[in-house]
């Protein structure tokens, strides 16, 4: 399928719209209003430091709502008004943050549903209104959803699309894209429909093992079983591992995409030569600025003397996800909590999710005496929620010192 052209085709119709329905200034007075918070504010004046009773909450200096997150939501709710009575769907979460999804299913807002991964399109109808998310949705689902007459709201981050026209790009001069990414996330879904040969590599474990094969050190049949829900159809890497572009889902570990980057370009140097390299190698930064400043400042707050760090953001979070992956890696008591529900109000109780498991509750959550809190959020959390989760660590830490 050339995806370029059915692109132009479906920006150039009257029932596709991408800028929304409200100004950029209403859109960020609206947000504000809804979802900002001024204890954040004052904290963010403080030098990102709360000082209260035995309690000193130290804030990372880039968190939450990212500006592509804040435009999918503005654009839904935009929507919502502009479409009063019609029937509106949304593809997927319109962002990984559970508050978020719940108030925009109080706007009667429905969610296609979905069985084992596939999307059950049939309750759709011709004049539906159908919100692409801030994730994107396949060029797939946009091609049924256009020729069934739907009126398509495309809230896609920019960050997302710019990665599309990379691996367009590789499709173009036959290049096989590399997707550093999660092989079942919506994203990654979507970006590998737009690209031409691909096979996508979660981690610097998976990208080694595909450059061993490329130098020759690798089983064919391992490899297409251990890839075998990860590459496009026909794949055959004796053929599409020699020409190579790198792309990334925009949520995943800055570093390591870097890492991955270096180690194919290495590996295609090491085979080809130098002298070959630009025709078997290509590398486009498709990393997102917002991702990178929340890493960035992730990595800077876990070098602060902290007891403990909570990570607020949705469970299936990935960019949240990796933010706890920076305070795992440094040994620091860490907690993963989807919302301020989750901490106990009176009892001094988290319930969690650490790294790869499943949720699991810690009856002893705040130590004794002084304790310092390092928190942080994924770009889906709105202030309002980080600001729950510190009241809620105030009134805890108020409670456990009148017990103690």
């Amino acid at each position: 399928m050339d995806t370029q052209a059915f692109k132009r085709s479906l920006h150039q119709s009257e029932r596709y719209n991408r800028r929304g329905f409200g100004s950029p200034a209403n859109r960020a007075q609206e947000l504000e209003k809804a979802y900002q918070s001024t204890l954040i504010g004052s904290i963010r004046d403080n030098g990102y430091v709360l000082n209260h009773g035995r309690l000193k909450v130290k804030l990372a200096e880039a968190f939450g709502f990212c500006w592509g997150v804040e435009r999918a939501v503005a654009m839904a709710y935009e929507t919502r008004r502009h479409y009063p009575t019609e029937q509106i769907w949304i593809t997927n979460e319109i962002i990984h943050n559970p508050s978020v999804n719940d108030h925009l299913r109080k706007m009667n807002v429905r969610f296609i549903a979905a069985n084992k991964g596939v999307k059950d399109f049939s309750s759709v109808q011709e004049g539906d209104v159908v919100i692409l998310p801030a994730f994107g949705a396949t060029v797939q689902e946009m091609q049924l959803l256009h020729e069934r007459g739907c009126h398509i709201i495309d809230t896609t981050c920019p960050w997302v699309s710019k990665v599309w026209h990379t691996v367009e790009k590789h499709k173009k001069h036959t290049f096989t894209s590399i997707i550093h990414g999660k092989v079942k996330h919506e994203e990654t879904l979507a970006t590998s429909s737009f690209a031409g040969t691909y096979l996508v590599v979660l981690d610097l474990e998976e990208a080694q093992y595909v450059a061993d094969y490329i130098l020759g050190r690798g089983n064919r049949e391992d490899f297409m079983s251990m890839f075998s829900k990860a590459i496009s159809p026909g794949f055959d890497p004796d053929v599409d591992l020699q020409r190579l572009g790198v792309a990334n889902q925009t949520t995943m570990l800055k570093s390591e995409t870097e890492e991955i980057g270096r180690l194919f370009e290495r590996t295609m140097l090491k085979r080809y030569g130098p002298q070959a390299l630009s025709e078997h190698f290509l590398a486009f930064n498709t990393i997102c600025d917002a991702t990178e400043e929340r890493q960035d400042a992730m990595f800077s707050l876990v070098d602060e003397p902290l007891d403990l760090l909570v990570v607020i953001g949705g469970f299936n979070s990935s960019n949240t996800t990796h933010l706890q992956e920076i305070a795992v890696s440094r040994g620091i008591r860490s907690f993963h909590i989807d919302t301020p529900e989750r901490i106990g109000d009176d009892s001094n109780r988290i319930i969690h999710k650490p790294l790869g498991e499943d949720t699991l509750k810690d009856e002893i959550f705040l130590p004794d005496g002084q304790v310092n809190v390092g928190i942080t959020s994924g770009a889906s959390t709105p202030d309002r929620v980080v600001e729950h989760v510190i009241q809620k660590l105030i009134k805890l830490s108020e409670v456990e010192a009148l017990s103690s």
